[in-house]
């Protein structure tokens, strides 16, 4: 059926164009194996940062630079800087 609700916000995160803890998706695999190669190789490019390899809810094994800081700044630098054969680089707000 149909019901009136009321909504209320405990909390929100902040604006876009402020703060945020911010990440790169830099790939998905559907080899543990062939995500951890990745994931070697960009630790030693990205010394200061946290490279993450998950299972995704779909399987998939997910790749995450964590960049120093969360910062959105250097976040979009390694974006932009960053290349692989399957494309598909964006950023993530963690918050």
């Amino acid at each position: 059926g149909i019901a009136t609700v009321r909504v209320e916000v405990l909390h929100s995160a902040a604006p876009l164009d402020q703060g945020g803890r911010w990440a790169v998706q830099i790939g998905a695999f559907h080899e543990e194996d062939t995500a951890n190669e990745l994931v070697s190789q960009l630790s030693r490019r990205y010394h200061s940062a946290k490279v993450l390899s998950f299972s995704s809810p779909v399987g998939d094994w997910w790749i995450r630079v964590r960049v120093k800081n969360d910062d959105r700044k250097r976040a979009e630098e390694v974006a932009h800087d960053s290349q692989t054969p399957q494309g598909s680089i964006f950023l993530v707000r963690l918050d």
